[in-house]
């Protein structure tokens, strides 16, 4: 067990952000696990890096996602009507891991964590091979609960900064972070949003992020659903997550025959433009 922690102190995430090549950008894709069936989310991991993804967000289905729009509240009601579990979650992790040493976050809320319970849920994720953890309803005031169990596994626990959050409070969550910081381009609910409108509500933002945290790297999200928006709007991040119009991709092909085919052809597009 030592020894597994002792790889996991410089983890996956922190290995690929120390290799980046500032002439490209990262690209994080954020995939609702047991969408849209249980028996395809190992491969679409497996694909989504075969075709340009650096890290995977994997989400944690949760029946009251608050905090997201339609599109990932669809994809977890599907996921969790068709039995997806914690454990089948950690079980996906694991089977990835026979083949790709790609990162890999969860993502979701608190709740399925508590029933859980913090330690065990700490414990199978590293065991799994897990890289770190996004909770976005844990403010870092009372992340105490959670945060030393986390990294006592070796854990990255990546906290969120968005347009609404104070210069004060962005350099504290840059110190508290451990990976890199989560910058939410706009306030509001997750979702796909027309290039213009996140444009012109992002660069302040993005000028004060590069101001005040310092510390880690930095990926931009919520809202990009072409290349041309993440390359706009990543210009002075390290890296994009695209989420909800991954999850649109998939929802408008499955279930064709080449549905994959076409979410991969979405994401090559997405990273490397149109050739």
């Amino acid at each position: 067990m030592n020894n597994n922690k002792m790889i996991k102190t410089d983890n996956r995430i922190k290995q690929l952000f120390k290799r980046h090549n500032e002439s490209s950008k990262i690209m994080s894709l954020f995939l609702t696990a047991g969408y849209p069936d249980l028996e395809s989310t190992v491969d679409l991991i497996l694909g989504l890096e075969e075709n340009g993804t650096d890290f995977i967000e994997l989400g944690m289905p949760f029946s009251d996602p608050l905090a997201d729009g339609p599109t990932i509240q669809y994809s977890s009601n599907i996921a969790i009507e068709k039995g997806i579990t914690m454990d089948k979650i950690f079980g996906m992790v694991r089977q990835v891991r026979q083949k790709s040493e790609i990162p890999i976050v969860l993502m979701g809320y608190i709740n399925p964590v508590l029933r859980y319970g913090i330690d065990e849920f700490c414990e199978e994720a590293s065991k799994a091979g897990v890289d770190g953890l996004i909770i976005p309803d844990i403010p870092i005031e009372e992340s105490g609960m959670i945060s030393e169990k986390i990294r006592s596994q070796g854990l990255s626990l990546i906290y969120l900064v968005a347009p609404n959050s104070s210069d004060q409070r962005m350099q504290k969550i840059d110190e508290a972070s451990d990976g890199f910081v989560y910058c939410v381009s706009v306030t509001g609910v997750t979702g796909a949003r027309e290039g213009d409108e996140v444009a012109q509500s992002v660069a302040r933002f993005i000028n004060r992020v590069k101001q005040n945290v310092v510390k880690n790297p930095k990926m931009v999200g919520f809202g990009i659903k072409t290349h041309e928006d993440a390359q706009r709007i990543a210009t002075d991040m390290d890296g994009f997550i695209v989420g909800s119009a991954l999850i649109d991709t998939i929802r408008e092909h499955y279930p064709e025959n080449d549905w994959k085919e076409k979410v991969f052809d979405f994401v090559r597009t997405l990273k490397y433009g149109k050739s």
